[in-house]
């Protein structure tokens, strides 16, 4: 794989304009397929459709507290047969860290629930309720419990969209010693993410943040994968990267640097840019069981077992 056009070192995004800035880190402006005032009304009303049918078809336990937080539950799908022993892939919604819950993002539960894999949807303070530290925690804090919760598992996948991604990501260097137990993490699946948290501080995005750069620098990823001194998770799990072709320049960037500085220190890591594809579109086809990222999905998951 050829080098990076620019080190993580440099910030090419510093050379940007605050309105070329500001675009870059609005995906929904990089959609082709309708106007950017439609797609997110689009992709909530198409993930709470898929909610409803999953919650309405599929065995589920709903509202799984996973700590003591108001905002920390998980909702649980299941396949039709009963096992103790199955695959858990758990799914982290985005929305810049400020919308979204898992009442509208069970994209994925009944295409992969079909192949006799358990789906979670999980839930975390978003801002300004939550901070980046707490929601980092809180992402944690639900992989040990799944992992309490089905010790017999046969492998933890994480996914995370957008935020969701980020936050996934840092997942990878959670210390599970502080926790008590080390989850069967088998594989991560990181959508169109954002690795490095500092672009975002000159955005208005950031309004209902109110991220310092200590704050951006303490939760990216890939600034801490760089100086963290060995890789915590087990040899056997894997971390793919994907990122849309309609994602904005800035996000292939993140997403191929971010690949790139996995590779470098150690991780079984791939990158993969799905064709004819948006930041939003990217999550709402995994509706369909015959979509590419829904294969790629399951073919990781079978694989591996």
């Amino acid at each position: 794989m050829a080098a990076s056009a620019h080190p993580a070192s440099e910030t090419p995004w510093k050379t940007l304009s605050a309105e070329e800035l500001e675009k870059q880190y609005s995906p929904s402006r990089w959609v082709i397929r309708m106007k950017a005032e439609e797609v997110v009304s689009t992709f909530v009303q198409t993930g709470i459709q898929a909610t409803r049918k999953a919650r309405a078809t599929r065995r589920n336990q709903l509202d799984v507290p996973y700590g003591d937080g108001e905002g920390e539950k998980m909702d649980i799908y299941f396949p039709d047969e009963d096992s103790k022993a199955f695959p858990l892939f758990l799914f982290v919604h985005g929305g810049y860290w400020q919308n979204g819950s898992k009442d509208d993002s069970a994209f994925m539960v009944n295409p992969l629930t079909a192949q006799g894999v358990v789906v979670v949807i999980v839930d975390y303070d978003i801002a300004p309720k939550g901070t980046l530290d707490r929601m980092v925690d809180q992402v944690i804090r639900s992989v040990a419990f799944l992992q309490r919760r089905y010790p017999s598992n046969e492998g933890i996948y994480l996914c995370g969209h957008s935020a969701g991604a980020h936050l996934a990501a840092m997942v990878l260097l959670a210390s599970w010693t502080e926790h008590g137990i080390t989850p069967n993490l088998q594989g991560f699946l990181l959508v169109s993410g954002i690795y490095d948290l500092e672009p975002i501080i000159s955005t208005s995005q950031n309004a209902p943040l109110h991220m310092t750069l200590e704050d951006a620098q303490r939760n990216s990823p890939q600034r801490c994968l760089e100086m963290a001194p060995a890789r915590p998770v087990g040899p056997a799990c894997s971390v793919l990267v994907v990122v849309g072709q309609h994602d904005s320049p800035e996000f292939h960037r993140q997403s191929r640097e971010f690949y790139e500085t996995l590779r470098r220190v150690g991780w079984k890591a791939s990158f993969q840019q799905l064709r004819g594809v948006d930041h939003f579109d990217i999550i709402e086809n995994l509706t369909r069981e015959d979509d590419v990222l829904t294969q790629i999905i399951l073919k990781t998951i079978f694989l591996a077992l």
